[in-house]
């Protein structure tokens, strides 16, 4: 569904946007929400309701549960593109993700990513070095 890096600017509104190939996705709007390693993630609405599904099946009398949860639905927030093709992100989460201008717009299977450029070339030259060994450990997932 989604892959690709592509790089795009934060206008001084928090407007952001979206690659065209990723658009039709997005039709019926999307959600964005807090993600991991301090990045944002994008889910079209059925992906985002999958994923709420699942979610809701965590045991709530987990504490680790919960926090995930508060976590991630707390920072999601329903967006539309215009018709320049672009989304607002809130503040809150472009402070998550600590983006202030340029960043990289990432295609990851079933949601899209955005990192503040810095962060994705520290973390990609971070894990570029371990590929291999990760690689490797996918074997468990029957890849």
């Amino acid at each position: 569904m989604f892959m690709g890096e592509y790089q795009h600017n934060i206008d001084p509104k928090g407007r952001l946007i979206i690659p065209a190939k990723f658009r039709e996705y997005f039709k019926d709007g999307f959600v964005i929400t807090r993600g991991l390693d301090q990045c944002l993630f994008g889910y079209p609405m059925d992906e985002w309701e999958k994923l709420e599904d699942k979610l809701k099946k965590l045991p709530l009398t987990k504490k680790d549960a919960r926090a995930f949860t508060r976590f991630f639905f707390s920072g999601a927030t329903e967006v539309d593109i215009d018709k320049q093709g672009r989304i607002n992100i809130p503040m809150n989460l472009l402070s998550h993700a600590r983006i202030e201008k340029e960043c990289v717009i990432l295609g990851v299977s079933n949601r899209i990513e955005i990192w503040a450029q810095q962060a994705w070339q520290d973390y990609f030259a971070e894990s570029e070095d371990s590929f291999n060994e990760i690689a490797e450990n996918m074997i468990d997932f029957d890849l």
